[in-house]
Protein backbone atom coordinates (compact mmCIF):
# COMPACT_ATOMS: atom_id res chain seq x y z
CA UNK A 1 0.00 0.00 0.00
CA UNK A 2 1.26 3.38 -1.16
CA UNK A 3 -0.58 7.04 0.56
CA UNK A 4 -1.77 8.93 -2.23
CA UNK A 5 -3.50 12.54 -2.39
CA UNK A 6 -6.59 11.84 -4.84
CA UNK A 7 -9.46 13.65 -6.04
CA UNK A 8 -12.84 11.95 -6.66
CA UNK A 9 -14.59 15.58 -8.17
CA UNK A 10 -14.00 18.95 -8.82
CA UNK A 11 -13.75 21.32 -6.30
CA UNK A 12 -11.50 23.67 -3.82
CA UNK A 13 -8.66 22.15 -1.59
CA UNK A 14 -10.84 20.51 0.36
CA UNK A 15 -11.03 17.25 -2.22
CA UNK A 16 -7.29 16.71 -2.15
CA UNK A 17 -7.94 13.06 -0.38
CA UNK A 18 -4.83 11.75 1.80
CA UNK A 19 -6.03 7.49 0.86
CA UNK A 20 -3.80 4.65 0.69
CA UNK A 21 -3.71 2.68 -2.41
CA UNK A 22 -2.80 -0.77 -3.30
CA UNK A 23 0.81 -0.08 -6.35
CA UNK A 24 0.81 -3.01 -8.69
CA UNK A 25 4.01 -4.37 -10.37
CA UNK A 26 5.21 -1.89 -12.85
CA UNK A 27 4.31 -3.16 -16.57
CA UNK A 28 5.77 -3.26 -19.06
CA UNK A 29 8.00 -0.45 -20.48
CA UNK A 30 7.13 0.79 -17.25
CA UNK A 31 8.96 2.04 -14.30
CA UNK A 32 8.43 2.02 -10.16
CA UNK A 33 9.61 5.17 -8.56
CA UNK A 34 9.61 6.18 -5.11
CA UNK A 35 9.14 9.74 -4.81
CA UNK A 36 11.72 11.59 -3.01
CA UNK A 37 10.28 15.09 -3.53
CA UNK A 38 6.95 16.45 -5.46
CA UNK A 39 6.74 19.21 -7.87
CA UNK A 40 3.61 21.62 -6.92
CA UNK A 41 2.71 23.69 -9.97
CA UNK A 42 0.05 25.72 -11.26
CA UNK A 43 -1.76 23.31 -13.51
CA UNK A 44 -2.29 21.22 -10.49
CA UNK A 45 -5.14 23.42 -9.59
CA UNK A 46 -6.40 23.23 -12.95
CA UNK A 47 -6.22 19.95 -12.52
CA UNK A 48 -8.33 19.85 -9.26
CA UNK A 49 -10.96 22.60 -10.44
CA UNK A 50 -11.86 21.13 -13.67
CA UNK A 51 -10.28 23.88 -15.66
CA UNK A 52 -8.47 21.07 -17.53
CA UNK A 53 -10.24 18.22 -18.16
CA UNK A 54 -9.33 14.69 -16.48
CA UNK A 55 -11.52 11.56 -14.97
CA UNK A 56 -12.11 10.73 -11.83
CA UNK A 57 -10.78 9.42 -9.59
CA UNK A 58 -7.34 10.79 -10.45
CA UNK A 59 -4.10 11.30 -8.56
CA UNK A 60 -2.87 15.10 -9.34
CA UNK A 61 0.63 16.13 -10.17
CA UNK A 62 2.71 16.11 -13.78
CA UNK A 63 6.61 16.67 -11.63
CA UNK A 64 8.98 14.37 -9.19
CA UNK A 65 11.84 12.96 -8.34
CA UNK A 66 13.11 10.11 -6.47
CA UNK A 67 14.64 6.24 -6.73
CA UNK A 68 14.03 3.41 -9.19
CA UNK A 69 12.86 0.42 -7.26
CA UNK A 70 11.73 -1.68 -9.99
CA UNK A 71 11.36 -2.26 -13.90
CA UNK A 72 9.05 -3.33 -16.25
CA UNK A 73 9.71 -6.18 -19.09
CA UNK A 74 11.90 -4.29 -21.89
CA UNK A 75 13.33 -1.44 -19.91
CA UNK A 76 17.09 -0.98 -20.78
CA UNK A 77 17.33 2.42 -19.52
CA UNK A 78 16.71 2.23 -16.23
CA UNK A 79 17.39 -0.37 -13.24
CA UNK A 80 16.37 -0.68 -9.43
CA UNK A 81 18.65 2.35 -7.64
CA UNK A 82 18.62 4.95 -10.39
CA UNK A 83 17.75 8.16 -9.60
CA UNK A 84 15.35 9.53 -12.01
CA UNK A 85 13.54 12.76 -12.38
CA UNK A 86 10.48 13.18 -14.78
CA UNK A 87 7.70 15.88 -15.85
CA UNK A 88 4.67 13.26 -17.45
CA UNK A 89 1.03 12.43 -16.66
CA UNK A 90 -0.89 12.84 -13.66
CA UNK A 91 0.03 10.48 -10.41
CA UNK A 92 2.81 12.67 -8.82
CA UNK A 93 0.48 13.20 -5.67
CA UNK A 94 1.94 9.91 -4.31
CA UNK A 95 4.58 8.32 -2.48
CA UNK A 96 5.57 5.80 -5.37
CA UNK A 97 3.90 5.21 -8.65
CA UNK A 98 4.32 3.55 -12.01
CA UNK A 99 5.06 5.47 -14.76
CA UNK A 100 6.66 4.99 -18.78
CA UNK A 101 10.22 4.62 -18.41
CA UNK A 102 10.15 7.10 -21.87
CA UNK A 103 8.49 9.79 -19.60
CA UNK A 104 11.61 9.99 -17.06
CA UNK A 105 15.41 10.83 -17.43
CA UNK A 106 18.32 10.10 -15.01
CA UNK A 107 19.06 12.69 -12.05
CA UNK A 108 22.85 13.10 -12.01
CA UNK A 109 24.21 12.85 -8.39
CA UNK A 110 25.15 16.93 -7.94
CA UNK A 111 21.21 17.23 -8.39
CA UNK A 112 19.26 16.76 -5.23
CA UNK A 113 16.14 15.27 -5.18
CA UNK A 114 14.18 18.30 -4.78
CA UNK A 115 16.08 20.08 -7.86
CA UNK A 116 14.85 17.31 -9.96
CA UNK A 117 11.34 17.51 -8.54
CA UNK A 118 11.64 21.41 -9.68
CA UNK A 119 13.69 21.37 -12.40
CA UNK A 120 11.29 19.44 -15.11
CA UNK A 121 8.00 21.47 -15.32
CA UNK A 122 9.55 24.65 -14.64
CA UNK A 123 12.31 24.46 -15.81
CA UNK A 124 11.68 22.98 -19.26
CA UNK A 125 9.00 25.36 -19.38
CA UNK A 126 11.55 28.39 -18.96
CA UNK A 127 13.53 26.64 -21.54
CA UNK A 128 10.85 26.39 -23.92
CA UNK A 129 9.70 29.89 -23.44
CA UNK A 130 13.00 31.79 -23.83
CA UNK A 131 14.94 29.34 -26.42
CA UNK A 132 12.24 27.85 -28.55
CA UNK A 133 8.69 30.01 -28.12
CA UNK A 134 10.94 33.11 -29.24
CA UNK A 135 15.02 32.70 -28.97
CA UNK A 136 16.17 35.61 -26.60
CA UNK A 137 19.58 37.43 -27.17
CA UNK A 138 21.38 40.15 -25.69
CA UNK A 139 19.31 43.72 -26.27
CA UNK A 140 16.19 41.53 -26.10
CA UNK A 141 13.63 43.74 -23.97
CA UNK A 142 11.37 40.75 -22.43
CA UNK A 143 8.53 41.72 -19.81
CA UNK A 144 7.72 38.65 -17.58
CA UNK A 145 4.64 38.57 -15.64
CA UNK A 146 4.54 37.23 -12.20
CA UNK A 147 8.22 37.54 -11.94
CA UNK A 148 8.79 35.99 -8.35
CA UNK A 149 6.87 32.86 -9.01
CA UNK A 150 8.12 29.28 -9.96
CA UNK A 151 8.68 29.56 -13.61
CA UNK A 152 8.44 33.63 -13.57
CA UNK A 153 11.92 33.90 -11.29
CA UNK A 154 13.38 31.02 -13.90
CA UNK A 155 12.28 33.54 -16.66
CA UNK A 156 14.21 36.40 -14.64
CA UNK A 157 16.94 34.77 -14.27
CA UNK A 158 17.63 32.77 -17.43
CA UNK A 159 16.59 35.94 -19.96
CA UNK A 160 18.99 38.14 -17.54
CA UNK A 161 21.99 35.84 -17.89
CA UNK A 162 21.08 35.80 -21.78
CA UNK A 163 21.78 39.54 -22.06
CA UNK A 164 18.05 41.13 -22.18
CA UNK A 165 16.55 43.52 -19.78
CA UNK A 166 14.04 41.71 -17.88
CA UNK A 167 11.05 44.17 -16.76
CA UNK A 168 8.93 41.77 -13.86
CA UNK A 169 5.29 42.48 -12.77
CA UNK A 170 4.94 41.57 -9.35
CA UNK A 171 2.03 41.67 -6.64
CA UNK A 172 3.73 43.18 -3.62
CA UNK A 173 7.16 44.44 -2.26
CA UNK A 174 8.51 41.20 -1.22
CA UNK A 175 7.95 39.36 -4.25
CA UNK A 176 9.29 42.80 -5.72
CA UNK A 177 12.36 41.97 -4.11
CA UNK A 178 12.31 38.71 -5.06
CA UNK A 179 12.45 39.31 -8.81
CA UNK A 180 15.07 41.76 -8.52
CA UNK A 181 17.06 39.46 -6.75
CA UNK A 182 16.06 37.11 -9.75
CA UNK A 183 17.63 39.41 -12.12
CA UNK A 184 14.75 41.53 -13.36
CA UNK A 185 15.83 45.04 -13.73
CA UNK A 186 12.97 46.97 -13.44
CA UNK A 187 10.13 46.06 -11.31
CA UNK A 188 6.35 46.92 -11.59
CA UNK A 189 3.69 46.06 -8.61
CA UNK A 190 0.58 46.00 -10.88
CA UNK A 191 -2.39 46.30 -8.16
CA UNK A 192 -1.06 49.96 -7.97
CA UNK A 193 0.67 50.76 -11.03
CA UNK A 194 -0.20 51.06 -14.60
CA UNK A 195 1.86 48.35 -16.08
CA UNK A 196 1.76 49.30 -19.55
CA UNK A 197 2.60 53.44 -18.79
CA UNK A 198 5.26 51.75 -17.02
CA UNK A 199 6.48 49.48 -19.58
CA UNK A 200 6.38 52.45 -21.90
CA UNK A 201 8.26 54.75 -19.39
CA UNK A 202 11.00 52.25 -18.90
CA UNK A 203 11.40 51.55 -22.22
CA UNK A 204 11.48 54.95 -23.46
CA UNK A 205 8.38 54.09 -25.71
CA UNK A 206 10.41 51.49 -27.19
CA UNK A 207 8.15 48.97 -26.25
CA UNK A 208 8.93 45.04 -25.67
CA UNK A 209 10.14 42.13 -27.97
CA UNK A 210 7.98 39.34 -26.25
CA UNK A 211 5.67 39.68 -22.80
CA UNK A 212 5.32 36.28 -20.99
CA UNK A 213 2.07 35.74 -19.73
CA UNK A 214 1.29 33.18 -17.24
CA UNK A 215 -1.68 35.50 -14.94
CA UNK A 216 -4.42 35.61 -18.03
CA UNK A 217 -7.50 37.42 -17.44
CA UNK A 218 -5.83 39.95 -15.25
CA UNK A 219 -3.02 41.31 -17.64
CA UNK A 220 -4.92 40.54 -21.04
CA UNK A 221 -5.10 42.79 -23.41
CA UNK A 222 -3.37 45.45 -21.52
CA UNK A 223 0.43 43.03 -22.14
CA UNK A 224 -0.57 43.91 -26.03
CA UNK A 225 -0.03 47.56 -25.11
CA UNK A 226 3.60 46.45 -23.51
CA UNK A 227 4.78 45.16 -27.20
CA UNK A 228 6.52 46.80 -30.05
CA UNK A 229 5.45 46.35 -33.27
CA UNK A 230 5.65 43.02 -34.70
CA UNK A 231 6.42 41.81 -31.22
CA UNK A 232 4.73 38.13 -29.48
CA UNK A 233 2.98 37.63 -26.87
CA UNK A 234 3.08 34.65 -25.40
CA UNK A 235 0.37 32.97 -23.05
CA UNK A 236 1.31 29.88 -21.38
CA UNK A 237 -0.55 30.31 -17.83
CA UNK A 238 -4.07 31.33 -16.84
CA UNK A 239 -3.75 31.92 -12.87
CA UNK A 240 -6.13 34.60 -12.46
CA UNK A 241 -8.48 32.86 -15.50
CA UNK A 242 -8.09 32.45 -19.27
CA UNK A 243 -8.14 34.78 -21.79
CA UNK A 244 -11.35 34.77 -23.68
CA UNK A 245 -12.33 34.88 -27.05
CA UNK A 246 -10.55 38.18 -28.68
CA UNK A 247 -10.46 39.70 -32.07
CA UNK A 248 -7.58 39.33 -34.07
CA UNK A 249 -7.11 42.96 -35.07
CA UNK A 250 -6.23 43.76 -32.31
CA UNK A 251 -3.58 42.46 -32.76
CA UNK A 252 -3.29 44.80 -36.37
CA UNK A 253 -4.34 47.94 -34.22
CA UNK A 254 -1.79 47.06 -32.12
CA UNK A 255 1.51 46.90 -34.34
CA UNK A 256 0.93 43.87 -36.62
CA UNK A 257 1.58 41.63 -33.23
CA UNK A 258 1.90 38.03 -33.09
CA UNK A 259 0.43 35.58 -30.17
CA UNK A 260 0.56 32.25 -28.99
CA UNK A 261 -0.37 29.59 -26.69
CA UNK A 262 2.15 27.18 -26.57
CA UNK A 263 2.31 23.80 -24.11
CA UNK A 264 5.13 21.77 -22.81
CA UNK A 265 3.60 19.05 -23.26
CA UNK A 266 3.66 19.22 -27.41
CA UNK A 267 7.35 20.36 -26.75
CA UNK A 268 9.08 17.62 -24.93
CA UNK A 269 6.06 15.08 -27.16
CA UNK A 270 9.97 13.54 -29.31
CA UNK A 271 12.19 11.84 -26.85
CA UNK A 272 15.08 13.35 -28.70
CA UNK A 273 13.83 16.78 -28.09
CA UNK A 274 12.91 16.33 -24.04
CA UNK A 275 16.63 15.41 -23.34
CA UNK A 276 18.05 18.10 -25.55
CA UNK A 277 15.41 20.54 -23.38
CA UNK A 278 16.51 18.93 -20.03
CA UNK A 279 20.29 19.21 -20.72
CA UNK A 280 19.94 22.82 -21.87
CA UNK A 281 18.28 23.09 -18.44
CA UNK A 282 20.63 21.55 -16.59
CA UNK A 283 23.72 23.19 -18.34
CA UNK A 284 22.22 26.59 -16.91
CA UNK A 285 22.19 25.49 -13.78
CA UNK A 286 25.74 24.84 -13.99
CA UNK A 287 26.47 27.81 -14.95
CA UNK A 288 24.70 29.53 -12.29
CA UNK A 289 22.33 30.65 -15.17
CA UNK A 290 19.77 29.76 -12.63
CA UNK A 291 18.90 27.99 -9.72
CA UNK A 292 16.02 25.67 -8.13
CA UNK A 293 15.80 27.38 -4.67
CA UNK A 294 12.94 25.66 -2.97
CA UNK A 295 10.87 28.14 -1.46
CA UNK A 296 8.96 25.77 0.95
CA UNK A 297 8.30 21.98 1.47
CA UNK A 298 5.26 20.49 2.79
CA UNK A 299 4.42 17.07 3.80
CA UNK A 300 2.55 15.31 1.23
CA UNK A 301 -0.87 15.05 3.66
CA UNK A 302 -0.50 18.84 3.33
CA UNK A 303 -1.52 19.03 -0.12
CA UNK A 304 -4.50 21.10 0.59
CA UNK A 305 -2.78 23.04 2.22
CA UNK A 306 -0.35 24.19 -0.30
CA UNK A 307 -3.27 24.58 -3.00
CA UNK A 308 -4.63 27.13 -0.92
CA UNK A 309 -1.68 29.20 -0.28
CA UNK A 310 -0.98 29.00 -4.37
CA UNK A 311 -4.21 29.91 -5.52
CA UNK A 312 -4.65 32.61 -3.08
CA UNK A 313 -1.05 33.90 -5.22
CA UNK A 314 0.60 33.86 -1.53
CA UNK A 315 3.18 32.05 -2.56
CA UNK A 316 6.72 32.81 -4.25
CA UNK A 317 9.31 30.76 -5.81
CA UNK A 318 8.92 26.64 -6.07
CA UNK A 319 7.29 24.52 -3.68
CA UNK A 320 8.01 21.04 -3.01
CA UNK A 321 5.47 18.13 -1.65
CA UNK A 322 7.73 15.64 0.95
CA UNK A 323 6.15 11.98 0.84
Amino acid sequence: MVKVIRVHRAGGPEVLQLEDIELPPPGPGEVQLRHSAIGVNYIDIYRRTGAYPVEYPFIPGHEGAGEVIAVGKGVEDFEPGDRAAYVGPLGAYSEARNIAASALVHLPKRLSYADGATMMLKGLTAQYLLRRTFRVKKGHRILVHAGAGGVGRLLCQWGSALGAKVIATVGSEEKARIARDAGAKHVILYRTENFPERVREITKGRLCDVVYDGVGADTFPASLDCLAPFGLFVSYGSASGPVGAFDLGLLAQKGSLFATRPSLFTHIADRETYEEMTSDVERALERGHIDFEVAANYPLAEAAKVHEALEARKTAGSIVLIP
